[in-house]
């Protein structure tokens, strides 16, 4: 009889081949057909905004490693997709120290002071957004930002629009085909929304994101939209404008769907999904922001874990000899 002692890790021992630079490799190529129309829109200040925001982030994840005396983890591309995320949901007019401050908050705050990648409760991304937003609100004025472009259509964002004047006063100013193919002022990386779920049912089809998250998110959206435009059409707009505008697809298919700070069981998934969607119209609809997309999913994160132990009951029942 042996007397060696085997020592193990815990489950899941099975590994398919993949890794994290594949995954992220796979995300920032999602990524690309949102953030190359928001860059063509909005010229050259959006590349610089985004490529500053993807060359800090990983700036300031390898400093957190030397500080901390660990091995170098921007290999495997984590924080380049905080980076690119983080980019194209800012303004292309932000400044240069706006996109440094959020950066650090997002990669040194937002993932590393919890142990790195894995070990983040909320997505890291939209710690650095919301500090920004919370800090400097003004910067997020996007008709303010982009007052020097000329755009061939409604120079308005449709959002802060809808909050403000109301459904009536802005009905016919954004056909639903301007609004998926790009033509609204927004983030950018917000606008096109087409772009954004080409990228989305790539990352899916791949098993990189769960369709159960993304699914239930837009069900959430058009439930709740449609049950306070039922109540007062005059003032709250219908499904398709929350829908195809601000960060919703963004949320849908890259915020709500990252790994760490999202659900890992089925049910929990549709719970979050709508949740997070129905907490978004709630902020649009009687908060104070014009979007919500951030804080919400957020909050979100916050009771992720305990939304992860509704578990459906096994059927059966206990034998003697079980």
């Amino acid at each position: 009889m042996t007397t060696n002692k085997l020592t193990v890790s815990h489950a899941p021992f099975w590994h398919d081949g993949d890794s994290l630079f594949k995954m992220n490799l796979n995300i920032l190529f999602a990524l690309l057909p949102a953030a190359i129309f928001g860059i063509i829109q909005f010229g050259a200040p959006a590349l610089g905004v985004v490529a500053l925001s993807i060359s800090t982030a990983m700036l300031w994840e390898m400093i957190m490693n030397l500080l901390a005396k660990k091995p170098l983890t921007v290999g495997d591309l984590d924080s380049a997709v905080i980076g690119m995320i983080f980019g194209i949901m800012l303004p292309a007019t932000s400044p240069f120290w706006l996109v440094v401050v959020g950066t650090f908050v997002a990669v040194v705050i937002g993932k590393m002071i919890f142990g790195g990648i894995g070990a983040n409760p909320f997505n890291p991304a939209l710690i650095g957004m919301s500090f920004l937003m919370l800090s400097w609100k003004v910067m997020f004025d996007f008709d303010a930002a982009y007052v020097n472009y000329d755009f061939g259509f409604t120079a308005l964002a449709p959002l802060a629009a809808l909050k403000f004047q109301g459904a009536a006063a802005i009905a016919g100013l954004f056909p639903t085909g301007n609004l998926i193919m790009g033509q609204q002022v927004g983030a950018i990386g917000s606008t096109f929304g087409l772009g954004i779920i080409l990228g989305g049912i790539y990352l899916i089809l791949r098993g990189y994101i769960r369709w159960e998250i993304s699914i239930s998110f837009i069900l959430g959206i058009i439930v709740t939209a449609f049950c306070f435009n039922m109540a007062n059409p005059q003032v709250y707009g219908g499904p398709v404008i929350h829908l195809f505008s601000g960060y919703t697809l963004l949320g849908a298919f890259f915020l709500a769907t990252e790994n760490s700070s999202s659900p890992v069981n089925k049910i929990p998934m549709f719970i979050y999904g709508f949740s997070a969607a129905a907490m978004i119209i709630l902020m649009r609809n009687i908060g104070i922001y014009e979007d919500g997309t951030v804080l919400a999913i957020l909050l979100l994160n916050l009771v992720s874990p305990l939304v992860d132990n509704i578990r459906p009951k096994a059927l059966g029942k206990a034998g003697n000899n079980a």
